[in-house]
């Protein structure tokens, strides 16, 4: 029998193809899962298990959270980057690195095939196919949820002709879960102006009164909650619990796709969004404005291109470069306070803070200059203007 590796999560697409690929193409079937931070053992061990009801032969577990996070994820904070200022590219940035984690592992084990559960419609296609691509020219890849245009009713139904029981209820929302925020996408967010349902969002509120924290940052990189250090990711995943019983990090992101279309999500991310806010205030105090001015476009593009599934792409490694170095002082503590369905930056506290300069206090006090020299900077500073103005007159 010939081997493919798939792409697993145990959700309807792809179990739908392990039924698919074994009693329709006769393959055998591996069945690959890539953590990025999101699952617990338990859930784990509950994929493995339905894996193997399912029809694979062989299952894996490829963690990659450390490499996520070292290679992705921190330059992200670094960047501060949310696409269309509201989404905090989760699942575009963790495609990439299980694509990429699939595609060795297929090489690795002389795979014939490669799957993943897509459909023709959305993001995830192209990212793994140019991973696969690439890391894996020799393997074929095959999709059998976008070669056969399937509804996920159609898929209900198959699983249900062959023993596997699946209901709709169970299948209605689509779930993605990692340690950077997990998608929720249902019939309403297939609409323009339906929301999401309180219960369709796996974290529910359960925490009511206000708590204060602090996060401290060293370089840029978060490395300490609340006086105890700890690695950033497993300082992610404490945040992410902490403010998650707050229901906070929770919007809907409509953005424009690879494929040219709009398309529209639901998300919860409460640990990204308060590192990305807690970040970017602490580098408004300790950076320069043209460091903040020119990193801004950097970013944004680096945001952009791991979206559109272009991580691969050395630009991306000149982008981290210059990200890196803009971080030499964004070092210091940040003020939060958590509150159902919201947080507040509270202020920041470092040895970098520009605002504690000797030079001058904003709207106060200054000891550089004096009247005249303000008079002077000024009416030098408007020379421009005045000039631009002056041809007014003129007409």
């Amino acid at each position: 029998m010939k081997k493919v590796v798939l792409a697993y999560s145990g959700g309807l697409d792809t179990s739908y193809c392990v039924v698919y690929l074994t009693r329709e193409l006769g393959l055998e079937v591996h069945t690959v899962i890539v953590n990025s931070g999101g699952f617990s053992e338990e859930e784990l061990a509950a994929i493995e298990k339905r894996a193997y009801e399912l029809g694979s032969t062989k299952h894996e577990v490829i963690d990659v959270t450390q490499r996520f996070y070292q290679d992705c994820l921190r330059y992200l904070i670094f960047g501060n980057i949310l696409k269309n200022d509201t989404y905090p590219l989760s699942v575009s940035a963790e495609r990439m690195f299980q694509s990429l984690a699939l595609a060795e592992y297929a090489r690795e084990h002389k795979a014939d095939y490669i799957a993943h559960g897509s459909t023709g419609a959305g993001n995830d296609q192209v990212r793994f196919d140019v991973a696969f691509s690439v890391i894996a020219p020799n393997t074929e890849i095959i999709t059998p949820i976008r070669d056969l245009k399937l509804s996920r009713q159609a898929e209900i139904d198959f699983l249900n002709q062959h023993g596997f029981e699946m209901s709709w209820e169970k299948a209605k929302y689509s779930i993605n879960k990692g340690i950077w925020g997990t998608s929720v996408g249902g019939v309403e967010t297939l609409t323009s102006h339906q929301a999401l349902p309180e219960s369709a969002y796996p974290t529910q509120l359960s925490a009511t009164e206000p708590t204060n924290i602090e996060i401290t940052f060293e370089k840029g990189e978060p490395v300490a909650l609340n006086g105890e250090t700890m690695n950033p990711v497993a300082l992610i995943q404490a945040l992410n619990e902490l403010a998650g019983t707050y229901a906070i990090g929770r919007d809907t992101h409509v953005g424009d796709t690879i494929l040219g279309i709009k398309g529209r999500v639901g998300f919860e991310a409460p640990a990204p969004l308060i590192l990305l806010k807690a970040h970017h205030l602490l580098e408004k105090h300790t950076s320069s404005r043209w460091q903040l001015l020119h990193k801004d476009y950097v970013a944004n593009w680096y945001g952009t291109l791991l979206h559109e599934a272009q991580y691969l792409d050395p630009v991306m490694r000149d982008f981290e470069a210059l990200l890196t170095s803009s971080q030499e002082r964004v070092s210091g503590k940040v003020f939060v306070t958590l509150k159902p369905y919201q947080f507040e930056l509270q202020g920041i506290e470092s040895r970098y803070d520009m605002m504690r300069s000797k030079v001058a206090t904003y709207g106060e006090e200054n000891d550089a200059w004096d009247g005249r020299d303000a008079k002077g900077f000024i009416k030098i500073f408007s020379n421009q203007l005045r000039i631009h103005s002056s041809f007014n007159d003129e007409n």
